[in-house]
């Protein structure tokens, strides 16, 4: 891994030593910068700033994380669901997740963190993941508004990922981003059934629309005032939009389609200003958004508390997969050496 900083240059050098550990580190900031400068991308062998890399390991590995715990609630409604063919899809849906996480823990290892050490922050309680996922899914109509508020908020702020300026992230996110549009139809087709069907299904999605509206939005982050991390993203090419640029486009998505599906934001103010040229939105409660971060939300006791028990229940799979690929390692070397004899 490259040499971060001279923070990794331990006491024991000579002053020569340091001062071709400082002229390396000059050398890879002024790489490093010419890339950002040029839009470029950073792999995982150049040199990039300490700050970068702490900034991409947060960023990335809460992804994953959300990803995963994101499964809890639709894996919830995959044997209540109401046709064969919908538990089909949902199942699809899942299994998707799942790879997403995946790809997202693979695209932190290459920045130096374990996976072991990301999972065990996050069962510690020590990492964050995405707060739309401690709210619970109450009726069949919340795996519709899922899959149109909170999926299409994610391919809202996730497509500009594509083209972050990290490659293992932003190669990532082309696959992921994908995935997640056909999640969001999904999402909007249950809407729309639901909402062409009998009063009482009608009712129910827009009940589902009005639960998960708020938090969706709430997604993209606090406001820009209060982002204390968006700016500085941006500036690395991690990031192409603010908070609040994301949240207002996304308005502006939702209030259109909403209409298809003869349904209505729980929000009489959004509209769109003719001055800004930007959708406007009503407030937001962002004391609530801070509580569930804190891990006082609906459902985050319970959402860590599956992760844990998920995690020990799989540890017989852990251990054989690690006991098979040591006996694999072994008769590969075992066969090396017979060649060599």
């Amino acid at each position: 891994m490259a040499v971060q900083n001279l923070q990794s240059v331990t006491a024991e050098l000579s002053p020569e030593e340091l001062e071709a550990a400082a002229r390396r580190d000059a050398e890879g900031q002024a790489n490093f910068d010419r890339v950002i400068a040029d839009d470029s991308r950073i792999e995982p062998k150049d040199w990039m700033p300490a700050a970068y890399r702490k900034t991409l390991l947060r960023q990335i590995s809460q992804h994953a994380h959300s990803e995963i715990i994101g499964m809890q609630p639709e894996a919830n409604w995959i044997s209540r669901a109401p046709s064969l063919k919908r538990k089909a899809i949902l199942m699809a849906k899942v299994q998707d997740e799942a790879g997403h996480g995946l790809y997202l823990y693979s695209a932190a290892e290459t920045l130096g963190q374990s996976r072991d050490k990301m999972m065990d922050d996050l069962i510690a309680g020590k990492a964050r993941y995405s707060s739309i996922f401690n709210y619970p899914a109450r009726t069949w109509a919340d795996m519709g508004a899922i899959g149109w508020l909170v999926d299409g908020a994610a391919i809202c702020n996730q497509v500009p990922l594509c083209r972050a300026s990290y490659g293992p992230y932003g190669r990532a996110m082309v696959r992921v981003c994908k995935e997640e549009s056909f999640h969001q139809r999904q999402g909007f087709e249950i809407l729309l059934e639901l909402a062409n069907g009998t009063p009482e299904q009608k009712q129910m999605a827009q009940d589902a629309v009005d639960r998960w509206y708020a938090p969706a939005l709430m997604m993209f982050g606090p406001p820009d005032d209060d982002s204390p991390n968006s700016r500085q993203s941006m500036a690395w090419n991690i990031k192409r939009f603010s908070n609040d640029e994301l949240r207002h486009r996304f308005v502006g998505m939702m209030a259109e389609q909403v209409k298809v599906l003869g349904l209505t934001l729980p929000d009489d103010q959004v509209r769109f200003n003719e001055e800004t040229k930007k959708w406007e939105h009503g407030p937001l409660d962002w004391n609530e958004f801070k509580e569930v971060l804190a891990g006082r939300g609906p459902c985050n006791a319970q959402r860590l508390e599956r992760r844990r028990q998920a995690h020990d229940d799989g540890a017989w799979v852990r251990e054989a997969a690690a006991a098979y690929a040591a006996k694999q390692q072994a008769k590969q070397s075992m066969t090396t050496k017979e060649d060599a004899a």
